[in-house]
């Protein structure tokens, strides 16, 4: 943040607010960590600060300090809809666009509310009074960590805010082995830990849960595992009928296409999921090294993201979608040299 963006929120800040904090749809760890981080730091300093989830989110998460103060659009509709008419600031966490937020996006589009972004996804949007962007920081949750701080706050992250802090980091750098995990987060994370992050605690409690049904599901997908050695690239298929086959519930399907990329040789990674509700195949996509599948993902698949974590989506069905990304490959093939 420069020193007009931090004074401007200190301006901001300096009065009482009903301020509601936005993550985006199907939120994941980071989205949800820097949420309740920043609602723990709002209503210390003494503002009246409420979380919206667009959508329900993982059950792995649902041991975070505040989740119960979540609330979620789209079972308290009315509710939401009363709080984000009447707010004052309205903050955007891990996302950089309206559509992000499904059926809240005419709500946004609607308020005249002051909008405060913090986010590092690539080719942000312009609606905010104040934007905090950097799209080389490994989590939204480092950039709250630095939001507090350029607010003079680090003495007021106390171990609830620390523990969410913690999550989102970890989820997003995929455990701190991301490349954009940096020197800088090594040392955030450090102080988080003196400030009572519960390191061990969290890993089990994201990682260390699954269900029978999910580790079934994990092995029909890498059942499905398609490897295209002249492209280094592998992709994996999970249709709707095989998600109820093993009692699919809300975050089951998180990591999943990191598996592709544990294979020797393969530099680009994806999963295609089918969604018969929405009418989709939900796309996420995986890479190492400089190729970007933001790019591809923008390119061709309605999507976006970073570097080498990025999502899209399709409405062809899968056999369709399949091929036509199999024949996509080959305009790339120059650029997937393992």
């Amino acid at each position: 943040m420069n020193l007009a963006d931090i004074q401007a929120v200190k301006e901001i800040l300096s009065t009482p607010q009903k301020i509601v904090i936005l993550p985006h749809k199907n939120p994941d760890g980071d989205a949800i960590g820097s949420t309740l981080a920043l609602y723990h730091y709002l209503i210390a300093i003494g503002q009246d600060a409420r979380v919206i989830a667009p959508n329900d989110y993982p059950k792995f998460l649902k041991w975070m300090p505040g989740t119960d103060a979540i609330l979620n659009f789209e079972k308290q509709h009315k509710l939401c809809d009363s709080l984000i008419r009447q707010t004052s600031v309205i903050f955007t966490l891990d996302f950089n666009h309206f559509s992000r937020v499904g059926q809240l996006e005419p709500l946004l589009e609607a308020s005249d509310a002051t909008f405060v972004m913090i986010d590092h996804h690539q080719a942000p949007a312009s609606y905010a009074k104040v934007t905090y962007s950097d799209v080389q920081m490994s989590s939204t949750c480092e950039m709250v960590y630095n939001f507090i701080a350029y607010l003079d706050g680090l003495d007021r992250i106390t171990r609830d805010i620390a523990n969410c802090l913690y999550t989102g980091i970890m989820t997003d750098t995929g455990s701190f082995k991301f490349p954009c995990t940096t020197s800088k987060t090594h040392r955030v994370i450090a102080d988080l830990i003196e400030k009572g992050a519960e390191n061990t605690a969290i890993h089990d409690r994201v990682y260390d849960t699954n269900s029978p049904s999910r580790l079934q599901l994990l092995g029909c997908a890498l059942k499905n595992l398609v490897i295209l050695p002249q492209y280094h690239t592998a992709y994996i298929t999970l249709s709707q009928e095989e998600l109820d086959t093993y009692n699919y519930k809300k975050g089951d399907t998180e990591g999943f296409v990191n598996y592709g990329l544990t294979m020797e040789n393969i530099i680009f990674a994806v999963i295609f999921i089918e969604n018969k509700e929405e009418k989709i195949i939900k796309i996420s996509f995986r890479s190492k090294g400089n190729f970007s599948v933001n790019e591809f993902a923008r390119s061709h698949f309605s999507g976006g993201g970073h570097t080498n974590a990025a999502g899209g989506k399709s409405d062809m069905n899968m056999k369709e979608t399949t091929e036509h990304f199999s024949k996509l490959l080959e305009r790339y093939k120059s650029k997937l040299s393992a």
